[in-house]
């Protein structure tokens, strides 16, 4: 029998460059986009109001954007064909 929360918590496998600080901000991103789905469902299923579910969203994407400055990912990656 397959592990549940894998049917949950679906992840994707990271495709870019690789770095331990790019894949840890890609794991913080799927989550990130996990709930607020599920936010979403709850919203459209009249379980939290459209404000509730604003804030909730918000404070996520603050969540967010403290682990990329905390990564030390603010400047986007250098592109190497400007060379």
């Amino acid at each position: 029998m397959a592990d549940p929360s894998e049917f949950l918590y679906p992840r994707s496998r990271y495709y870019g460059e690789f770095k331990p600080e790019y894949l840890v901000f890609d794991a913080n991103l799927q989550e990130f986009a996990q709930k607020v789905t599920y936010i979403c469902s709850l919203e459209t299923g009249g379980k939290i109001t459209p404000l509730e579910a604003y804030e909730r969203i918000h404070q996520l994407w603050l969540e967010l954007e403290q682990s990329k400055h905390q990564l030390g990912l603010e400047k986007p990656p250098e592109d190497p064909s400007q060379d």
